[in-house]
Formats: C-alpha cells, structure tokens, sequence
C-alpha cells in the first residue's frame, strides 16, 4: 500500500488553469495563487467548510482575520458600508496593495470566520491580473491569507507554497514572482481617518498625500486583531533573525541592503522597492541550518515600503 503523503499539484496560470481553478474554488477546495503583494490561499468566502479549510491548512488562530478579496466594486458593495473615506482610497489606490476594513452589512453572505466574530470585513481588489481573473471565473468573494503555514514566511514563488503547505492545498496555480513582495497595507477605514492596522505594499506617503492628513496607527493587537498581519510573532523563519545587524556573526547569513553587502542583499543599490520584492525569497534562502545558525539583517531606513519591510523583518525576530 502507498502510504506517502499526497503532492499538491503545480499548473501553470493559464486559461485551462484558471479554469480549473475556478472549478475547485467552486466546489468547496482550496487554490494557492498569485497577487501582486504574495501569493494567497484561497476559499470561498461565502463557504464556511471551505473557509474553515484555510485555518486548518495553515494552523492559523481563529482569531486572525482572513482578508476578502473580491473581482470589482459592486460585488464588495453587497458584503460590507463603504464609507465615504474608503471611496476616496479605493478610487486612488484599487485595484493595488492596500486593504480596507469596512463593516460588514448584516445581510452579508460572507462567512464569519472572516471576520473572525468582529462586525468588520478587510477587502480588497488585487491589481495581478491572473487574481482578478480567477475571482471573475469563480464569481464569489474569495478569502486568502498568504499562503503559507501560519507564522511562517511568506510566498513570493510557487515553489514557496509548495515548500510549505504541500499536500495540504488543492492546486497552486503558478502565475511566477510577486511583483511587489510584500502583503497589503492594511487600513481601518470604518470613520473619517484611516488608521494603519499594517504596513505593506502602499507607502503611507501616498495616503497621507490623498486625504491631507497623517495616518494613525494601530498595530499589535494580540487578543483580537481586526486585520491579519496583526500578531507580534508572525512571518518567522526557523532560525533566529537579529537586526540592526552591520556585520554577522560566526555562522550567521548575514542580509545585507545597499553599501552592506552581506552574504546576499536586498537591494544593492539601497532601493526599498526592490528590497520589498526580494525580501520573503531571500529570508527563504538564507533559512538553512545546514548552513547557517542564524541571520543578521543589515538596518533598513524606516521610509516608504521602508516601514513595511522593518514590520516583517521585527516579527520574523520575535521568538
């Protein structure tokens, strides 16, 4: 009897794989795909045993909420009051990097463990072609973390999904390297003012810009998130990460950014773009007890994507 665990399947995102995809997202299964930010693990967000699925697959809290993420905006309309402030993002930053927490209409057909028991929903409208695509196909709001096991690191390639959730997923659909590489930013657009919830994809510069005010922020929420990303331990790799760090110590990988060169650098150059896009793949790499005994991060400014690449990089190290 063949008793090896079984292999979840890698197609390429194509028409015939997008179908496919559709097909199983459909019936109650679990797709892993690509966004611009990182590749997600899909449900059916109006499914309460497919949206159970991404919490067992990935060993997430149930108190994490799960990002809805939905094809244009009259199909979003119907699930969560979109306030005046989140027209004004939405129309200037979607389809793109950023999340917004709304509250979730009481004729919403979402499932709860959405919103993980909260009257708030976080949505988007991914700007990857293949996603929008996908949703289009499936015509239902689909839930997707990252997919990845929970407090892990996160995907930027299919081989990262597969590397983490093998068997546990039923299709990855391979639609290449993330183009930003890092997740949403995260906003609480409920009032009259967005209030970070997580940094990511968006530099706060631009939302700030737009409504001409600064952002407030509200990050760590150990107890009840009201967005995921929220926990203080999350994005870990199984070694122990030090930062701040301008040189390594003995057995340590050392990541470097611009004039630090390391034993392999974010960004060369110092672009923070660029160091968002490689920062998941490189923590990837560099996590190999086989080789290393550690990794030392070299100091990242805390401008722009800045911010967002400082928040992963602090919850990788927090053990």
């Amino acid at each position: 009897m063949d008793l090896k665990p079984k292999r979840t399947e890698i197609i390429p995102l194509d028409e015939k794989g997008l179908d496919r995809a559709a097909k199983t997202l459909r019936r109650g299964g679990l797709v892993a795909f690509p966004t611009e930010t990182v590749y997600g693990l899909g449900a059916d967000a109006t499914d309460d045993t497919a949206t159970a699925s991404i919490f067992a697959a990935k060993g997430r809290p149930q108190f994490n909420p799960l990002i809805v993420h939905f094809a244009d905006a009259d199909a979003l309309r119907r699930h969560v009051e979109v306030t005046p402030l989140a027209q004004r993002l939405a129309d200037r930053f979607w389809p793109g990097p950023v999340t917004l927490v709304l509250k979730r209409r009481p004729d919403s057909k979402l499932s709860r463990l959405v919103s993980a028991g909260l009257d708030t929903v976080a949505v988007r409208m991914p700007a990857h072609g293949g996603a929008r695509d996908l949703l289009r196909l499936t015509d239902r709001p689909i839930a997707a973390p990252s997919a990845n096991a929970s407090g892990r690191l996160s995907p930027t390639e299919a081989a990262h999904v597969a590397a983490s959730l093998d068997g546990r997923v039923d299709l990855i659909l391979d639609g290449g390297p993330c183009r930003v590489g890092v997740e949403s930013t995260v906003l609480d657009a409920t009032g009259d003012a967005p209030i970070l919830l997580r940094p990511g994809g968006l530099a706060l510069e631009a939302v700030e810009e737009l409504t001409g005010k600064p952002v407030i922020h509200s990050l760590h929420d150990e107890t009840a998130p009201k967005s995921p990303g929220m926990l203080l331990s999350h994005y870990a790799p199984g070694l122990p990460v030090r930062l701040d760090a301008r040189t390594a110590a003995e057995g340590e990988a050392h990541l470097g950014f611009g004039p630090i060169a390391g034993t392999v650098s974010l960004s060369p150059d110092g672009a923070l773009l660029e160091a968002a896009a490689n920062l998941f793949r490189l923590l990837h790499e560099l996590d190999d007890p086989s080789r290393f005994t550690g990794i030392a991060v070299a100091p990242i400014p805390e401008t722009g994507l800045g911010l967002a690449i400082n928040d992963r990089l602090r919850r990788a190290a927090a053990r």
